[in-house]
């Protein structure tokens, strides 16, 4: 069944490629054998890689390699998700590589000290060299991932690796502080990801989960991750250090993206400033892959990878460098819907960024909170600072939400007219403020909305700015109290069609919490309007409907490992908001679990996190949270849980995190890490 399923797929991907290619891509030829190596490092580390063999080959053949890197448990958590994939691409001629970052899984070594670090790079590119000298090989490595491995995609093609030919990076970024999970534009944001990460190097890996202290002792003591990121709390040499300029990438890249994704500006910026050969697909999804994405329109993107693969590392001219740079979803109006099945809209092309037909369209906030395209009559709008709200705008400028009402019931809100036709935009907006401030710190957030004729609320993109850094990142300034400054919200990629009738909104507030953690002063802040340079809203429109791409084929069917079965999702779990209108406090809970069952045992991981403000005291904030995995084994179960604390008052962090190892309910291990870190800035 699978050889008739993989034939199917290669039949339709023939037909999707453009009339000047010369050689149809890779058929799916060969079966798979799966073989567990140790790859040696300099410093005699082994790291254990997982390579997925094609079997059958003919004497003497030779195969590129594909490489994916991360430290996400490849022989437990990532096992599942990692043979639909490397299968697909072994059965057309190519050694796939999936390999544990140091100290991680069944690695070796101590793990480091963070995302990214030199250590991890290094490694890297001893991996590459490895994989062009074994004996299958043909010498040409291609690199590729979504999340952790599509950056480290993008660093290792900065580092000039000589094996490496291609990368194909989804849902990745080189913007290290204003981009990651971390500092969302460039403001803290503290989320499940830490939890995962912060204990996730204390574990040992699978199917042994050894307790030999020569292997768990250091993993266990290795300090948690978010305690190293909460130091750095601007941009600069720390975030900047495992990345180099794009425009230093020469080696041809695959990017995918989805608007809902927070990593989605990269591909712009990539298009902008990199002059090697790109090919980008943008569709509507969130942080995952085209074909298993939460919601649709979902693709096929392995039978385009096999064409680009070919082409680089192959030297088959399947077409590649004839397809469009950039293939995105335009997005038309849905109603509020984080359940929705599909995003309507339809597919277009562009040669280039920005769009070649991109008209930018200036509207002017008025006093009386519309939009026009006249000048506004001079006016100051004033707004109090109301900590808690944000919870309805989302988690990290992506996913579907409901109605944000609740959020611009709080804001200062502008609308357009009813529109006389159809707008199409495309691009990043761009909120053009005039703003003051009566504390020396204040954040701004900026939403573009769609208001339906009925009322309802859409919301489209946004993005947040630090006031302290309106004008460097790296060199963070007070505000001076009452001073007008120009301040330039660049909002995040998206596109959307805007309906006859409806109404173009822009809402601009203080708070999005818990998505940003709060500033510590009440305060009110103040937009001034009037004259050219007055607070306005820039849009990147463009003709309603562009050139029409290649025709993309829908998922196929993955291969499945049989022995591995799982039930409920971590991410993005079940969110609860509960407010206290008397005492005005706020709590946000958050909760995932998830179970999986492999030939060795059962996994069980549970999350939880909750979120406290207080809108009369700002300056007090509270996030608590617990990652929990228990892994029920023959004849023993082992669980490690993480503890997280990040609390506030007007002047620090009070940071604690206790990581803990029990064995059938006894504490075997535990460490805590407690300090207190200046605010800097934030």
């Amino acid at each position: 069944m699978i050889q008739r399923i993989a034939f199917a797929v290669l039949f339709a991907a023939a037909i999707a490629v453009p009339a000047l290619a010369v050689e149809p891509p890779s058929a799916p030829a060969y079966g798979v054998r799966m073989e567990n190596v140790w790859i040696p490092m300099k410093d005699g580390a082994r790291l254990s890689a997982t390579l997925y063999m094609p079997d059958g080959a003919k004497p003497n053949e030779k195969f590129p390699a594909i490489l994916e890197y991360h430290p996400y448990r490849k022989d437990d958590a990532m096992a599942a998700r990692d043979y639909g994939i490397f299968t697909y691409f072994a059965r057309r001629g190519y050694v796939c590589a999936r390999v544990d970052i140091r100290g991680f899984g069944n690695s070796e070594g101590v793990p480091t000290d963070r995302e990214y670090s030199e250590q991890e790079q290094a490694d890297g590119l001893q991996i590459i060299s490895w994989l062009a000298r074994q004996p299958w090989s043909n010498g040409n490595v291609g690199m590729m991932g979504i999340s952790w491995s599509g950056f480290n995609s993008l660093q290792m093609a900065m580092l000039h690796a000589p094996e490496l030919k291609a990368i194909l990076a989804a849902d990745a970024t080189a913007e290290l502080f204003h981009d990651d999970i971390h500092f969302i534009d460039g403001m803290a944001h503290v989320d499940e990801f830490e939890l995962n990460m912060d204990m996730a190097p204390g574990m040992t890996g699978a199917p042994d989960y050894t307790l030999d202290e020569k292997v768990l002792g250091p993993r266990f003591e290795a300090p948690p991750w978010s305690l190293l990121y909460l130091k750095h709390q601007r941009d600069g040499p720390f975030w900047r250090s495992p990345v180099r300029p794009l425009s230093e990438i020469t080696i041809p890249c695959f990017l995918i993206g989805g608007l809902q994704d927070g990593y989605r500006d990269s591909i712009p910026d990539m298009l902008e400033q990199t002059k090697a050969p790109i090919k980008a697909i943008i569709g509507p999804w969130n942080h995952s892959f085209p074909d298993n994405a939460d919601f649709g329109p979902r693709i096929e993107w392995r039978d385009e990878a096999v064409r680009w693969w070919d082409y680089w590392l192959k030297g088959h001219d399947t077409g590649v460098l004839q397809d469009p740079k950039l293939v995105i979803y335009m997005q038309h109006w849905h109603p509020p819907d984080p359940n929705l099945e599909a995003v309507p809209g339809e597919w277009r092309r562009e040669e280039g960024w920005p769009p070649r037909d991109v008209k930018p369209t200036t509207v002017f906030l008025q006093p009386n909170h519309t939009l026009a395209d006249s000048i506004a009559a001079k006016d100051v709008h004033q707004l109090k600072y109301v900590p808690s709200i944000g919870v309805e705008s989302g988690f990290w400028w992506g996913e579907l939400l409901t109605d944000p009402r609740p959020v611009d019931a709080f804001s200062l809100v502008y609308d357009s007219a009813p529109l006389q036709n159809e707008v199409a935009i495309l691009g990043r907006p761009h909120a053009l403020l005039r703003a003051s401030a009566s504390e020396p710190l204040a954040d701004w957030f900026a939403r573009l909305s769609d208001v339906a004729p009925d009322g309802t609320v859409t919301q489209i993109t946004g993005a947040g700015l630090n006031g302290a850094q309106r004008e460097s990142i790296s060199e963070p300034r007070d505000l001076e109290p009452g001073k007008v400054y120009p301040l330039d919200i660049e909002m995040h990629l998206t596109s959307w069609v805007f309906p006859r009738g409806h109404r173009i909104r822009i809402a601009i507030s203080n708070a999005l919490w818990p998505m940003i953690l709060p500033t510590p002063y009440p305060m009110t802040t103040s937009l001034e309007l009037g004259a050219n340079d007055g607070s306005r809203l820039v849009l990147p429109v463009v003709p309603v409907h562009g050139a029409s791409p290649p025709v993309f084929q829908p998922p196929q069917p993955s291969e499945e490992r049989s022995d591995i079965q799982s039930t409920g999702e971590l991410f993005p779990g079940d969110w609860t908001t509960t407010r206290d209108e008397v005492n005005h406090k706020t709590t946000v809970h958050w909760h995932g679990k998830t179970e999986t069952t492999y030939p060795w045992g059962k996994e069980t991981d549970y999350e939880n996190l909750t979120y406290d403000a207080d809108d009369a005291h700002p300056d007090i904030t509270a996030v608590q949270g617990e990652a929990k995995s228990v892994f029920e084994l023959k004849g023993r179960v082992l669980t490690w849980r993480g503890h997280l604390s990040v609390t506030t008052d007007q002047r620090n962090f009070y940071y604690k995190y206790t990581r803990e190892l029990l064995k059938d309910g006894q504490m075997v291990k535990t460490k805590t890490w407690q300090e207190t870190i200046p605010r800097d800035h934030q």
